[in-house]
């Protein structure tokens, strides 16, 4: 029985695939807001779904993994426009989190995660905007990268915030990941990283369950064959709350730029979250995006004065799983883990940056990622990289 909480769309497969290559073998669940020829986009929501044609043409990002030899295995949810963290869907139902299953998957790349975790997909094709490819990987124990911003053409993809939203991908290994980017991303010759900076300031904002899991993940990483040397550093995070303050205003006004005016006339038909965030969103006037693009270009450069060419450790996302009871009832513990996740997640999007997350092992077997930032173009370096890292936290 086709699981309706993950899948829109499902086939055995799908889509056959139109060529040769890397990927035989190996099937996609497509996030539900890529073109796939033959089929409307559904954007995880019932309206929406109801009034799109189907797309003429396929994704050039999808497109490319057929050629290369992958399937479709179906068209997955997604949390309503790609415009939340959680995973959840008013519509369709909250898709399965295999290893903790009384715990979301985390969003808005739900289902896409979901069907990698579950065996039912190879890859998880998705976008991240502000986290949607890196949170689930954290909650659902996976891989995933967002690369640098405009690496990978967005053609045939519904946006959400267009200066901010990437397409990225999940999988149950680092071999796996890096083989769809061979595909995805552009040749680049391969160079060693400098150093990589953790600071525990930005470890301070996670959990103490997040803290113990990276904590442990750093001592790996300094105890790592050919990872490179590891420098700790005092960072004032008190501005990083400015930081994703300035990322939400930019991000809602182009949400409400991209989306406004269907919104308005189907405002009923959103949950309460989505529909919470599009109504702020519809309140930023023109002056407010200004500012808050003058100070996303501005907290970028402090990025990269920062980092240079090294690299940025530091959570996946700040809590565990949340429970699905917690997701249910909404309130101060979901707001919480979100607000302080897009802290952490924020600093890849603002600067542009590709981020990596790789599962930890803990204690209890309840999912945490290990996030790590790289400088832009280096997707492949970075990729290379999580295989040397997974060695390190699991030896043998």
């Amino acid at each position: 029985m086709v699981d309706s909480t993950l899948w829109r769309e499902f086939g055995t497969p799908l889509v056959e695939p139109t060529g040769r290559g890397p990927l035989d073998g190996m099937t996609v669940a497509v996030k539900d807001l890529f073109d796939v020829a033959g089929y409307p986009v559904g954007a995880g929501n019932e309206q929406w779904l109801a009034e799109a044609r189907p797309a003429a043409a396929t994704a050039p990002a999808v497109a490319a993994l057929l050629e290369a030899g992958a399937a479709i295995a179906g068209i997955a949810r997604c949390d309503e426009f790609a415009y939340s963290l959680a995973g959840t869907n008013p519509h369709y139902g909250t898709p399965p989190n295999p290893i903790a299953p009384d715990r979301i998957p985390g969003g808005s790349s739900s289902g896409s995660g979901s069907a990698v975790a579950t065996g039912a997909a190879t890859v998880g094709l998705g976008t991240d905007t502000a986290g949607s490819i890196r949170v689930p990987a954290s909650y659902l124990g996976l891989y995933g990268i967002r690369p640098t911003h405009g690496a990978i053409d967005s053609a045939g993809v519904l946006p959400l915030a267009p200066s901010f939203d990437t397409v990225g991908w999940l999988a149950r290994d680092p071999d796996t990941l890096l083989a769809v980017g061979q595909v995805l991303l552009p040749a680049a010759q391969a160079r060693p990283f400098g150093r990589v900076i953790v600071s525990d300031d930005l470890t301070a904002i996670a959990s103490p369950p997040v803290r113990a899991a990276v904590d442990a993940g750093v001592a790996a990483w300094e105890s790592g064959p050919g990872l490179p040397p590891l420098e700790r550093l005092r960072l004032d995070v008190g501005g990083l709350g400015g930081w994703a303050h300035a990322f939400r205003i930019a991000q809602g006004a182009e949400a409400w730029r991209a989306h406004g005016a269907w919104i308005a006339r189907h405002r009923d038909g959103l949950g309460a979250d989505v529909r919470s965030r599009f109504d702020a969103a519809s309140k930023h006037t023109r002056a407010q995006w200004i500012r808050a693009s003058d100070e996303v270009r501005r907290i970028g450069a402090a990025i990269d004065h920062l980092l240079g060419d090294d690299l940025l450790l530091l959570p996946s996302a700040s809590s565990p799983p949340p429970t699905r009871e917690q997701a249910t009832i909404g309130g101060p513990v979901i707001e919480a883990a979100r607000a302080a996740t897009f802290e952490l997640t924020c600093i890849a999007g603002l600067s542009g940056r590709c981020a990596v997350s790789v599962p930890l092992p803990t204690d209890d077997g309840i999912p945490v990622g290990l996030s790590v930032i790289g400088p832009r173009g280096r997707d492949l370096d970075l990729l290379r990289l999580a295989r040397a890292l997974v060695r390190a936290l699991q030896p043998g």
